[in-house]
């Protein structure tokens, strides 16, 4: 008995180590500047990484990990060949950076990160806390806070060697004519409809998942609304409080609103009925909105219409229809010259013996 469970447990060690010797070996060498091999553990990890984001987009929701293991096991040796040729093109511009010195420092990237910081505290309506944010780019990628840090770098630098080789290809699209820009109004023109548009200030009492969080925001909300009643000057005295830093609420101008549908998921069922409800200079009464109490006052109103080619595009914006067109085409233009560059660039970098691939690896 003893010898057979020697046995056994010689023989589930020995496929352990084989398992993990192969984990180790290179799927890929990259070698532009210098030898760097992508390891079959590496190839295996980004599959799961993209896996999951592409389970993610499907499902609107972050996938399990049964779901994410399902999925890649549905892939076949094509869809691994295309991941390992993205690992391939991505270790090539980056050792091709590092020739010509090429970075990225800890200020720039800082910067980028803000700017997706910014736009979460645009979202939610406050400065997310360190932990929102990991969370947020967690639920977002998939992706721990220090190796989605890692990877944003690699892609800045990759985005940064591209601009300093194909930057003249890249600008050196032409501006959309008028006859282009009437042409597409007219072929688009139904869809160019302002909605029901209403411009609002509020005021707002956040709270937590706590029930006790939620109470004291409740009773807040109400003392205000009291103070307030249906005059809309206290209303505006009760704001101005607000801004000050030792206030327990907030308050302020809440900006444009079309009554949408994007516009309904985000500011609840029940905020977008009241508000649209409200004649220009009513005050609402209290709204039990999203993560908040809010009492709010219309302070502009629009009326539905189909809009011509110099009306601005949407309340409180410079750009009108003309414009918007403009730039969106020019965006296209220059969108569709990126990739073209990005192309040109990994045909010139993978030109020569810059890189091998060993396609029994690829196999398990």
């Amino acid at each position: 008995m003893k010898r057979i469970f020697a046995f056994l447990l010689f023989t589930a060690l020995t496929g352990v180590m084989a398992f993990a010797q192969m984990d180790i070996q290179p799927v890929a060498i990259v070698r532009l500047t210098r030898s760097e091999p992508i390891t079959v553990r590496q190839l295996r990890t980004e599959i799961e990484r993209l896996s999951w984001q592409e389970m993610a987009s499907r499902l609107g929701r972050v996938p399990t990990t049964s779901e994410v293991n399902s999925f890649v096991q549905s892939l076949g040796m094509q869809d691994r060949r295309q991941v390992l040729d993205l690992m391939i093109n991505e270790r090539l511009a980056l050792q091709a950076a590092e020739r010509d010195r090429i970075t990225v420092t800890d200020n720039e990237l800082n910067q980028q990160i803000q700017q997706l910081r910014s736009q979460m505290a645009q979202a939610i309506r406050r400065q997310p806390t360190e932990d929102e944010f990991a969370q947020a780019i967690k639920n977002e990628t998939g992706l721990d806070y220090p190796v989605w840090r890692d990877q944003t770098r690699r892609q800045a630098i990759v985005q940064k060697y591209l601009m300093s080789k194909k930057e003249a290809e890249i600008m050196s699209v032409p501006q959309p004519t008028n006859a282009e820009i009437e042409s597409i109004y007219n072929i688009r023109k139904s869809e160019f409809v302002r909605p029901d548009t209403i411009r609002f200030t509020m005021i707002q009492v956040p709270y937590t998942s706590d029930p006790a969080s939620r109470n004291r925001a409740r009773d807040l909300a109400d003392r205000l609304n009291r103070e307030i009643g249906s005059n809309p000057a206290r209303f505006d005295e009760v704001v101005i409080r607000g801004q000050t830093p030792t206030s327990e609420y907030q308050a302020g101008d809440g900006g444009y609103l079309p009554r949408n549908v994007q516009a309904q998921q985000a500011a609840g069922t029940e905020f977008i009925t009241t508000a649209f409800s409200l004649r220009q200079g009513e005050v609402s009464r209290v709204i039990d909105g999203i993560g908040a109490y809010q009492i709010i006052k219309i302070t502009e109103t629009y009326s539905q219409r189909s809009l011509d080619l110099d009306d601005i595009i949407q309340p409180g914006s410079p750009i009108t229809v003309r414009q918007f067109i403009a730039e969106s085409l020019y965006a296209e233009r220059q969108q569709a010259a990126y990739i073209k560059a990005q192309q040109d660039l990994v045909i010139e970098l993978r030109a020569g013996n810059s890189f091998q691939i060993m396609e029994n690896n690829l196999n398990w």
